[in-house]
């Protein structure tokens, strides 16, 4: 009779676990789909704006879905902002910007974490004062020295500073080249100086090869950020010949607040009225390269997070 009643109440209290952990679970899962639907709500908004017709924007029926799926408003917003051209600009400045983060910052981070120097904590304390004071502070000293130097309407100014370690976000990345230089073994350095190579040498053959994941880590974000920057090459480049892709969205967005939706006077699209929709076209032009990129290196930057001392911060 007792063992009856202890299997009876050890199946009753393993029901009773089950259904808490269902109901935690089940509790956590919703507020991870309510969290992801916020993260995402921009994103289909824009994706399905831009597919609507003119007729659909305003009618308050058609909410989520369009009446008929308009993949013209893409052709439009494509021919309109110019993309082919300005998308080469985004290149160049994020290609070169890129390489010279991870070239720049791994050499400084690696000096951080190896070597001792005299005023080695100042400077690393300017490096993390780099990462507080943003770049609106000191943007006017910035614009006067480029000035100086006749840097204004050219990429010079967006460039040149990423390969001295400095640039958008530069601190950040010497911060996290020296957390991952900080954690390798001395014994390779010790063994390489023992077959005679230099400082510079064990830097190019051994450590820069181990670093790959902040490598990745520094190429993806350096990319994201300077392909979405709008502040500094607003401030620098003036001219429609350097401008960024970023930059062409603000015309775009008073040319749909003008009155009457003033009509488009460029050659093969005059006459067309531009629309909200056409607008979240364009938007979704100037992200869908980076999320090309994000899409393919996702698993391998997820690993380099993991790997490079980002989770330990």
């Amino acid at each position: 009779m007792d063992k009856a009643l202890i299997k009876k109440n050890g199946r009753k209290s393993k029901a009773s676990r089950f259904a808490r952990t269902f109901v935690i679970r089940l509790g956590f899962y919703f507020l991870l789909m309510a969290l992801s639907f916020i993260f995402l709500y921009p994103f289909i908004t824009m994706i399905v704006k831009s597919l609507m017709t003119d007729d659909d924007l305003y009618n308050i029926t058609v909410k989520w879905l369009p009446s008929q799926a308009t993949w013209s408003n893409y052709d439009i917003a494509f021919r309109r902002m110019r993309f082919r051209a300005y998308v080469w600009n985004n290149v160049i400045v994020c290609g070169a910007a890129t390489v010279g983060h991870a070239l720049s910052c791994s050499l400084t981070g690696y000096a951080f974490a190896r070597y001792k120097f005299r005023l080695k904590n100042a400077l690393f304390a300017l490096v993390i004062l780099m990462m507080i004071v943003p770049v609106q502070v000191i943007i006017f000293p910035l614009y006067k020295q480029y000035s100086d130097w006749g840097w204004l309407n050219s990429f010079l100014p967006l460039i040149v500073p990423t390969f001295f370690g400095m640039g958008l976000n530069g601190g950040f990345f010497i911060f996290l080249f020296r957390q991952f230089f900080m954690g390798l073994p001395y014994e390779m350095e010790e063994a390489a100086r023992v077959d005679g190579c230099g400082p510079l040498r064990i830097y190019a053959r051994i450590m820069l090869p181990m670093a790959q994941a902040p490598l990745l880590v520094c190429g993806v974000l350096s990319l994201v950020w300077h392909w979405n920057d709008y502040f500094e090459p607003g401030v620098y480049i003036t001219a429609p010949a350097y401008r960024m892709l970023p930059s062409v969205l603000p015309n775009l967005y008073a040319l749909l607040n003008q009155e009457n939706h003033t009509m488009i006077q460029m050659n093969e699209l005059e006459g067309i009225v531009f629309n909200e929709a056409m607008l979240m076209a364009a938007t979704f032009l100037c992200i869908i390269p980076i999320l090309i990129a994000y899409l393919f290196l996702q698993r391998r930057f997820m690993e380099g997070v993991e790997r490079s001392g980002l989770t330990g911060m």
